[in-house]
């Protein structure tokens, strides 16, 4: 009898190994930045390692817009989510010739549904990619100047009125900003993820353009004011929520004394390309308004928010901005200073169209 139990007991015993085993090999061959299961029917996707790399977005990118209004619109995000899929997210083995063979296929009439069929994760890279990516492409209304050979007759031009010299056009493309207005010029590496060590040994999750004081700071895409104000981390800073709510961009160590663009305020709503403050070097202390960061620059951050009680937990998801902003230095907001006030503030008036506010 004793023999018995001790031979059950052994069975058990490797029957629990060859499981753990078997659970740590199917994890191992897994891709990164799966989704995890809350229930049998949602899904909520705590982390995303954005490792898209500029070539990779800006070549989507240009195939959205190039095929923009044609019977075949290649949208980027789908373009880049197929990449995730086939890559498990190691974008060190992208090949542009990975995204040409795409577009032929779609072009030659092939969906993305049929193409990613056999893709077990290619709906979490779309979700998450678009979560990212989501406001930076788009039909948008902007102010040019008028050239002189131009009809002061164009129809769209009475919005203008109080400008004769601008009229309104309707685009299509990039319509997110950089966060350095135009004229202003930074330097920058990729930072993320490094290590800081004030208050505590953390990760870095922003991403640091060197600039110098007073630099105007734009807002990267339309949404609301969220936060203003001082934290001993980032100085005076401002959190700005997109209006489909999935992206809150952080800007900080903004100027002493005057960091805030004078018409600022939470629960403003603001454009794409407005001045919303300027460049510092704040932060680093529990008293406010001082200059403890010794290099002056702007830390941008963008958080994703699938789940609204993560928001402020310690499972936020950040993700990488140094490729998205190469990729935005392409649409930089101009300004000009107004020297009474001696505020900046946007040339060229934006607005969104079909933006949901939710």
């Amino acid at each position: 009898m004793f023999i018995y139990i001790r031979n059950v007991r052994l069975a058990v015993l490797g029957v629990l190994i060859l499981l753990i085993t078997f659970s740590f090999l199917i994890f191992d061959i897994l891709p990164p930045n799966l989704p995890t299961l809350q229930s049998k029917n949602e899904e909520t996707i705590k982390w995303v390692d954005f490792d898209v790399p500029y070539s990779a977005l800006e070549k989507a990118m240009n195939m959205d817009m190039d095929t923009y209004g044609s019977e075949n619109h290649l949208i980027w995000t789908e373009l880049l989510a197929y990449l995730g899929a086939k890559y498990g997210g190691e974008f060190d083995r992208y090949k542009a010739k990975d995204l040409d063979n795409l577009a032929e296929k779609l072009n030659d009439g092939e969906t993305i549904e049929h193409v990613t069929k056999d893709m077990k994760y290619y709906n979490y890279y779309k979700k998450a990619y678009t979560a990212v990516l989501g406001g930076f492409l788009g039909e948008y209304k902007i102010q040019v100047p008028v050239s002189e050979n131009t009809a002061s007759a164009n129809e769209e031009n009475t919005e203008s009125s109080m400008n004769p010299k601008l009229e309104w056009q309707t685009k299509y493309g990039l319509k997110a900003f950089s966060p350095v207005a135009q004229g202003y010029w930074y330097t920058d590496y990729d930072d993320f993820g490094a290590g800081r060590t004030y208050g505590y040994n953390r990760k870095h999750f922003g991403h640091d353009l060197m600039i110098s004081t007073g630099t105007p700071i734009i807002a990267i895409e339309s949404g609301i004011v969220e936060a203003m104000g001082w934290n001993q981390y980032g100085g005076w800073r401002i959190g700005i929520r997109s209006y489909d709510k999935q992206r809150y961009y952080y800007y900080a160590h903004l100027r002493k004394d005057r960091p805030y663009s004078a018409t600022l305020a939470v629960g403003k709503e603001v454009k794409a390309g407005e001045v919303i403050g300027y460049s510092g070097r704040t932060g680093y202390s529990v008293k406010e308004n001082v200059n403890n960061i010794d290099t002056p620059h702007l830390h941008v951050g963008l958080q994703l928010i699938f789940d609204e009680s993560l928001k402020d937990s310690p499972n936020q998801i950040w993700v990488d901005m140094y490729s998205i902003t190469r990729l935005l230095s392409k649409n930089k907001s101009p300004v000009y200073k107004e020297e009474d006030t001696k505020e900046y503030y946007r040339k060229y008036d934006f607005m969104e169209i079909n933006t949901a506010k939710k």
